[in-house]
């Protein structure tokens, strides 16, 4: 997979409180592209952060309907892919993000 691909297959990572939590259990949660397969997401993880995925889950998020000046309009969906790690490695998402 080139790196261009790669890049374009992890938007980026997610940051909350949940994914600061399941970071502890060594599941890693990104924003992936909406046509990403698992097995992009699988291919992409382990070639740009060197680790071993054991599984990854995809959630497709749908945007909130929000109101603007008296207007409704929605905020943008996106995907995201529960990525989890073989047992003893770790992915510093700071560092890479």
């Amino acid at each position: 997979m080139s790196n261009e691909r790669i890049l374009n297959t992890l938007r980026a990572p997610h940051i909350s409180e949940k994914s600061a939590r399941l970071a502890e259990g060594n599941q890693y949660v990104f924003v992936v592209a909406p046509a990403a397969t698992k097995a992009d997401v699988r291919t992409a993880v382990e070639q740009m952060f060197d680790v071993k995925v054991e599984q990854v889950n995809l959630v497709n998020v749908k945007g909130k309907t929000k109101s603007f000046r008296f207007r409704a309009g929605n905020r943008q969906g996106k995907r995201k892919a529960y990525v989890r790690l073989a047992e003893g490695q770790t992915i510093d998402v700071a560092a890479k993000a």
